[in-house]
């Protein structure tokens, strides 16, 4: 997982974010050793599998039925995720069709060492239908 080049966001402050107000918390979750790879990093497929959970949250509040995911068109690690941050999922619906939804899901990291900041390390958009 390596750092993102993009250039800052709006909500940058020098290394560490806000945590946006336009999309809403669906889940918070903390790492646990087990969920960690042989360099102390957290598995990429764990917080995928977090990140499908929390892009499923908004599309069941629309869905008459059964929904799963269909698609991921996009998935960027930016920062490595480590045992003890406190990752916040935020979501916010960014298309509504016949048959699928897709949302755009953002991963924060409060650091374990350095609470009450927070570094954006995820973000992924995922189609259910």
């Amino acid at each position: 997982m390596s750092a993102d080049s993009s250039p800052a966001s709006p909500h940058d402050r020098g290394g560490h974010v806000d945590l946006p107000t336009d999309k809403e918390l669906v889940l918070k979750v903390i790492p646990m050793p087990a969920d960690c790879n042989a360099n102390g990093d957290i598995f990429g497929g764990w917080v995928m599998a977090h990140v499908d959970l929390a892009g499923s949250v908004i599309p069941a509040r629309h869905a008459q039925g059964r929904m799963a995911t269909v698609a991921v068109k996009e998935f960027v690690f930016k920062q490595p995720v480590r045992v003890g941050d406190i990752l916040s999922f935020f979501s916010e619906l960014t298309r509504i069709g016949r048959t699928s939804i897709t949302v755009k899901v953002e991963v924060y990291a409060e650091r374990f060492h350095a609470q009450g900041s927070y570094a954006k390390v995820t973000e992924a958009s995922v189609t259910l239908a």
